[in-house]
């Protein structure tokens, strides 16, 4: 499940892709697949263990194609381990709210993002998220969780403060919206109410079988109840006189 939609994100093959704070991988797997140069960066180390064996597995059955490579590892998203003007594409999806120092991070993946390279994050919603905080504490009241919601003029004014230029954004994930709403309803850790494992079992097949009807649904309920806010921005080239 993407919420980088990379028609509007568009990668080349050879391109040297971070996605910061990759969690599971999902879109370092899908950067792989297109032929991308990635390293996947993650502070929790089981997830990085396991993203490194997903992308073993990937190489040995075909799925990425020649030229590409992936490198999963371990590191700290306010002190990144790589030079200045390393990558061509930085990808850091539902991160930023979790992370007091929001500015660093903007900053260092600035610092580490090429001229004219492109960057795009993704953070929860401001309405969908504001009903989770309402329904429960305990949804965000977490170590690790989420300490902020961001509404998106303050995310694209953070964006532009880092020196980028945002050039698109949309919404993503309508249809888990509801979900989560369910889980602050009847406790974040009780998966055995019928309402959420009915809902639960919606999403897994909407997942797998990517059914018509539900694509069409969530582009259409995407802009009125999107979990996720997405956005693209360019690092601008420094005039002639600078560089």
């Amino acid at each position: 499940m993407l919420t980088v939609d990379f028609t509007r994100f568009p990668l080349a093959a050879g391109d040297r892709v971070l996605d910061l704070g990759c969690g599971a991988g999902r879109h370092a797997f899908e950067c792989y697949r297109r032929g991308a140069q990635v390293v996947a960066l993650d502070r929790n180390g089981e997830e990085i263990r396991e993203v490194a064996k997903w992308f073993a597995a990937m190489k040995e059955a075909g799925e990425a194609p020649e030229g590409a490579t992936a490198t999963a590892m371990e590191g700290d998203a306010l002190n990144l381990p790589f030079p200045d003007d390393s990558f061509d594409v930085v990808i850091i999806s539902e991160v930023m709210e979790h992370i007091p120092d929001d500015k660093g991070v903007l900053a260092e993946m600035v610092r580490v993002l090429k001229p004219g390279g492109r960057i795009a994050i993704t953070v929860p919603r401001y309405g969908p998220e504001k009903v989770c905080w309402t329904l429960s504490d305990a949804y965000h009241e977490v170590e690790g969780g989420h300490i902020r919601i961001y509404k998106a003029d303050q995310l694209l004014a953070r964006i532009r403060e880092a020196g980028l230029k945002p050039y698109g954004t949309h919404h993503a994930h309508a249809l888990h919206s509801p979900y989560w709403w369910l889980k602050c309803a009847f406790g974040v850790d009780n998966d055995k109410a019928l309402p959420v494992r009915a809902y639960h079992k919606l999403l897994v097949w909407d997942i797998m079988k990517k059914p018509l009807a539900t694509r069409v649904a969530e582009q259409l309920l995407n802009p009125v109840v999107g979990k996720s806010f997405v956005a693209y921005a360019t690092k601008p080239h420094l005039p002639k006189a600078e560089a």
